[in-house]
């Protein structure tokens, strides 16, 4: 239907889904007589301009319930995006012969904000009206107004959203059925265990693939009876789990055993996810069982060959690191290049150790900070610290490590902490180094400086040491290294990339 303002629409049908012939327009009466006081004006009115005519859903100081729609203000007003003003109707050509101008109410002066829908459909207008002519609104009153249409649209598609929940819900009703029944067959054909429950946790159904892998007959494992067919020392585990999902909504996982129809325990794997309504409240609990014991004991076989490989891999340095002392002993000309390459081989076996145990006992205690960038620095420089641990300090961020980056970093701090020893800040009584480690976009940076020691010139010859150290950095670990030889002692400042510390970094 084509309306007066050229807009092709059925404004019927669309004026019908905020059910306006309910009534009940109080907070549009507070609504409109605020408008009035806010504007001084003695007439306010929240009109919706129909097909033929426009209505009063609210109104202040007029009688009058609707207009025709030829005479209405308000469907100027609402074709804007701002508040439409006429100083002086009499003047304007627009209204000059408009009856509510030449008769009563005498219109002289008129302000409207638009009121539009959430689709951007214009409804009609919040609007003041006076009896003598204005200039304009001041610049509060023009805000105003505007944030009280914006209140009056907030009220009238909360009513139209109840009506379309209510006409959902009749729906719905007709659906629940056959969605019930579509859930019941979907989940009878998956190869997994599906249950499901009420948002109290109560367990009321479980699917067809769940009483042929346990055997039990059906309606057994109701309500809180599921928590006996798993093994005795993995019941209290699972159930406190399965209460602090309940009390938070958080999503439920958890590994257990669960009794097999053979009378086996088998490691299952359980998840369980929260299905909200529309106001975001849980009204069931969906969950699967999936049956993970062959992955288990693969890992655990995979595990026991790691630890063995660690193991031999240390031994491996063992045996090395007692070579080099043998040679050393042999040939006493080679002694000091021999103690630091045994030093060196001890730190990568250490720093091994670290990410990777060979053993229970080998494998850092807790508070040793495995798998992070401090726990081996603690280790590599365990010789090097006083009593109160002052002379190497620690600072800013403990990045992830792994087995991959371990090494090469084991390597660098040992030689700048055995150069520290021998040629600067830990070489006297006083000296100290501090190392922070910070995040410098994708970079890792590290920046090792010296201070209270001597200050020894590089040697014009770049040494095995600085050369392993450059090939530690660049080399195996993609960063760049840069030295600095202050008057306080040496700085060194690496770059590292994060995806280069850990994998775990390179996948994030």
């Amino acid at each position: 239907m084509a309306d007066g303002t050229g807009l092709a629409t059925d404004r019927g049908a669309l004026l019908a889904l905020y059910d306006l012939d309910a009534g009940g327009f109080r907070t549009l009466d507070d609504i409109t007589a605020f408008a009035a006081r806010l504007c001084d004006a003695p007439i306010s009115l929240v009109s919706i301009v129909e097909d033929v005519r426009q209505r009063f859903l609210a109104r202040v100081g007029l009688d009058a319930k609707e207009t025709p729609r030829d005479v209405s203000f308000c469907a100027h007003a609402m074709l804007g995006a701002k508040v439409f003003i006429v100083p002086n109707a009499t003047t304007d050509p627009r209204f000059t012969d408009n009856a509510l101008v030449t008769g009563p109410p005498h219109i002289r002066f008129y302000a409207g904000a638009p009121l539009i829908g959430r689709d951007g459909e214009p409804l009609g207008a919040l609007c003041v009206i006076d009896t003598a002519p204005r200039v304009d609104l001041t610049p509060l009153q023009r805000e105003g107004l505007e944030l009280l249409a914006r209140q009056v649209m907030m009220e009238l598609e909360g009513r139209r959203r109840d009506r379309d929940m209510i006409a959902k819900q009749r729906l719905d009703a007709a659906a629940v059925a056959d969605s019930d029944r579509m859930f019941r067959t979907l989940a009878d054909t998956m190869p997994q265990m599906v249950w499901s429950t009420l948002p109290d946790g109560y367990h009321d159904y479980y699917n067809a693939r769940w009483y042929e892998y346990t055997g039990v007959p059906v309606g057994s494992t109701d309500g809180a009876a599921w928590n006996g067919m798993f093994h005795p020392d993995d019941q209290e585990a699972a159930w406190s789990r399965w209460r602090n999902s309940l009390e938070t909504g958080q999503p439920y996982e958890i590994e257990y055993r669960l009794r097999h129809h053979s009378g086996q325990y088998r490691w299952t794997l359980g998840r369980a996810l929260p299905i909200r309504g529309s106001k975001g409240q849980i009204i069931r609990w969906i969950g699967t069982c999936t049956d993970i014991h062959e992955q288990r004991l693969m890992m655990e076989e995979r595990e026991l060959i790691a630890h063995e490989l660690s193991h031999r891999i240390k031994n491996i340095f063992s045996v090395i690191a007692g070579l080099v002392g043998l040679s050393a002993r042999e040939h006493p000309a080679i002694r000091p290049v021999a103690d630091d390459l045994r030093d060196r081989i001890l730190a990568l076996g250490r720093a091994h150790d670290f990410v990777r145990p060979h053993s229970a006992d080998s494998a850092p205690r807790v508070g040793q900070g495995q798998g992070h960038l401090w726990g081996v620095l603690d280790q590599i420089f365990a010789p090097y610290r006083n009593i109160d641990g002052s002379r190497i300090l620690l600072s800013g961020d403990n990045p992830a490590i792994d087995d991959r980056s371990a090494t090469p970093l084991a390597l660098l701090f040992h030689e700048l902490a055995t150069n520290a020893a021998k040629y600067g800040a830990l070489s006297v009584a006083d000296g100290r180094v501090h190392l922070h480690i910070s995040r410098e976009g994708d970079d890792v940076r590290l920046e090792w400086r010296e201070q209270g020691g001597p200050v020894t010139a590089p040697a014009k010859a770049e040494g095995f040491g600085s050369r392993l150290m450059t090939l530690s950095v660049e080399r195996q670990l993609g960063g760049r290294l840069e030295r600095d030889w202050r008057s306080d002692g040496l700085c060194l400042t690496l770059w590292i990339p994060s995806r280069s510390m850990s994998r775990a970094a390179e996948t994030a």
